[in-house]
């Protein structure tokens, strides 16, 4: 990843991790690392924990950024989320959610996909 676009990742994080604070979620882990992949954002939400994939878009409408989360990154996703299970013993609901950052603003959703193949 050339370092601009590394650079625009954390600023888009940044700018989710805000909007969801702003919104009552806690933040229990940045760029959570595991030997299958990465999670931008683990944060506590009420009862739930949610898993979030931040894209960021320069063009574009709304929900194209979402369209680059294939299955096979859901797959990444979904097993780094048992390696976070295992790692921190955690025993509570997961939701794998999306926040998407375009010049039209942030679009996120709750439960952007399904685990269930996977786990």
């Amino acid at each position: 990843m050339a370092k601009g676009a590394y650079e625009k990742g954390l600023a888009g994080e940044d700018l989710a991790l805000e909007y969801l604070t702003d919104r009552g979620m806690v933040l229990l882990h940045r760029r959570y690392h595991s030997p299958f992949g990465e999670i931008d954002l683990i944060m506590r939400d009420g009862d739930a924990i949610a898993l979030i994939e931040v894209k960021i878009r320069s063009t574009g409408s709304k929900g194209d950024g979402l369209m680059a989360i294939t299955r096979a990154k859901q797959r990444r996703i979904v097993m780094t989320a048992r390696y976070y299970l295992a790692e921190t013993r955690t025993d509570c609901l997961l939701r794998f959610d999306a926040l998407e950052i375009t010049p039209q603003g942030i679009l996120y959703v709750q439960g952007a996909f399904d685990a269930g193949a996977w786990f």
